[in-house]
This record gives C-alpha cells, sequence and structure tokens, in this order.
C-alpha cells in the first residue's frame, strides 16, 4: 500500500510540473503576426535569388521576344 501512495505522489508531481510548463509555454512564447504572403512576391524573390540579370541590351530584347515552339 505504501508503495502505492509513493506512485501516484511521483506521477502528481510529475503531472503538475508538465501542467505549469505548458502554461508558461503557452502565455511567454513571442507570438508572431502573421503576415499575408504574396505568392507572386516569393516566387519573385527566389527566381531573383537564382537568376542574374541581363546585362546586354540585345541579349535582353532576344530573351524577352523569345517564342518556344512547344507554346
Amino acid at each position: 500500500m505504501e508503495g502505492l501512495i509513493i506512485l501516484l505522489v511521483i506521477v502528481g508531481v510529475v503531472a503538475v510540473i508538465a501542467i505549469v510548463a505548458f502554461v508558461v509555454y503557452r502565455f511567454l512564447r513571442p507570438k508572431m503576426k502573421e503576415e499575408k504572403i504574396d505568392e507572386q512576391q516569393v516566387v519573385k524573390e527566389n527566381l531573383d535569388r537564382y537568376l542574374k540579370p541581363i546585362e546586354d541590351e540585345e541579349t535582353a530584347n532576344q530573351v524577352s521576344n523569345y517564342k518556344n515552339d512547344e507554346d
């Protein structure tokens, strides 16, 4: 009987610690405000990160006027 009481006390203490830790986590963690994500802006930023701008004007013209035969 005494072993059962010790087990219940240990389980109770662990439960109280877990509840206190959860409450502290919920109230103290920094809340990030959600920004509306513009998908086009994200795509543009990703492409700009990988692609270099074309410096030659003639080449830039050819690229902008390129038509794919499959399209």
